[in-house]
């Protein structure tokens, strides 16, 4: 589990600095993404870039993990303190799109080394 946590800091390091190349190729070629915006999920790494590309040219999102565990599946549970700001950093009164300061489950699966699937478990 110690590469996938390494891995996953990595990510959510690269996320907050909008480094999306980088987190990108961190996902397979056919990842299964939660969209944390609209629901359901994008699939592949384009349309991951798409995603982002989107969201953050609406808000300025920032995940920090605060725990890591393994679950009984082999999936790496994260837990994160998300922030959401507006493009100028100020605190988004009346939100939409149910991005919120809260703390958020986020579920990697991993193959060969590489992100699979990625879940929101507490979407709503």
């Amino acid at each position: 589990m110690d590469r996938d946590v390494d891995a996953l800091r990595r990510m959510y390091d690269c996320f907050n600095a909008r480094d999306i190349d980088s987190v990108l190729a961190m996902l397979a070629d056919d990842v299964t993404w939660a969209n944390g915006m609209d629901g359901g999920y994008v699939h592949g790494r384009q349309a991951v870039r798409e995603y982002w590309t989107r969201q953050w040219a609406i808000v300025s999102p920032h995940v920090e993990p605060v725990s890591f565990d393994k679950a009984a599946d082999g999936s790496v549970v994260v837990e994160v303190q998300q922030s959401v700001r507006d493009l100028g950093g100020r605190p988004i009164q009346d939100q939409v799109h149910g991005l919120r300061d809260k703390v958020v489950r986020h579920v990697f699966r991993f193959q060969q080394g590489k992100v699979i699937r990625f879940d929101i478990p507490d979407a709503s």
